[in-house]
């Protein structure tokens, strides 16, 4: 089995050349998990893999980062084969915010009979959940308001931060295995996401050398960043991954 981290889209949300900001996790060539349902990450999936999404974790409830779920509602709830099947796994805390982005409309359909839900199959957790069976740690990260964006880890594999100031501490602990870190980053920070100088401010040089850094501005912030020694993330590229570290493997029927 072998794993590998594609970065669908790597830009934020004034940045639609880059494609929002999107990993999905592919095993075998395979898409496992998309991180994040922005608009143009879900033209993006549709067009890459030629099918809708089967698994979607959110980081947190931006619109860049979930606007996608609403067109997503029609493709599943209308497709009896996808109905109630798209599993949605959002930290708890996002569930009412979900709701309030997204789901909180009277009537989706005009001709009644529908709730948002019934297209997905959405799953509240907190530490971490299970999928296609690995195992998924989710951390709390800096975004906007306490408690409302968290990252991901599969351990050994990789971390993906979401949008974030720096995270040493949670980083100490969910990327503690030489784990690939995707990492929110632009040349230069704000109050709701890190900038290079941050970065060299909080994290010790080893943790440095495994970043791939996502969700940046502009090609040209992309090339700033590239000089001052960081991995930069462009528009569809593939990272291969270690094992996880956590995992079941398949029972065979008798």
């Amino acid at each position: 089995m072998s794993l590998a981290l594609r970065f669908l889209g790597v830009g934020g949300a004034q940045s639609p050349e880059l494609g929002s900001a999107c990993g999905v996790l592919e095993r075998d060539g395979a898409p496992l998990l998309m991180i994040d349902c922005g608009p143009e990450a879900l033209s993006a999936y549709l067009d890459r893999y030629g099918e809708a999404p089967r698994a979607i974790y959110v980081t947190h409830t931006h619109m860049d980062h979930v606007g996608g779920l609403e067109r997503l509602f029609y493709r599943a709830y209308f497709d009896t084969a996808l109905r109630g099947r798209v599993r949605v796994y959002a930290h708890a805390a996002l569930v009412t915010l979900l709701q309030a982005r997204i789901a909180d409309y009277p009537e989706v359909l005009a001709e009644g009979g529908a709730n948002f839900w019934d297209a997905f199959s959405l799953v509240p957790l907190s530490r971490g959940f299970w999928h296609e069976g690995l195992w998924f740690d989710v951390f709390g990260t800096r975004h906007h308001a306490p408690n409302t964006s968290f990252g991901l880890s599969l351990a050994g594999s990789f971390v993906w931060t979401g949008d974030t100031r720096p995270i040493p501490e949670m980083l100490g602990r969910y990327a503690a295995h030489d784990e690939l870190v995707a990492h929110d980053c632009g040349v230069i920070g704000n109050p709701s996401h890190t900038g290079v100088d941050d970065l060299e401010r909080e994290y010790p040089p080893e943790l440095r050398q495994r970043l791939t850094l996502y969700h940046y501005a502009s090609l040209a912030d992309a090339v700033v960043m590239e000089m001052r020694g960081y991995r930069v993330a462009r528009r569809d590229e593939v990272a291969a991954l270690a094992p996880a570290l956590r995992m079941i493997e398949p029972v065979e029927a008798g």
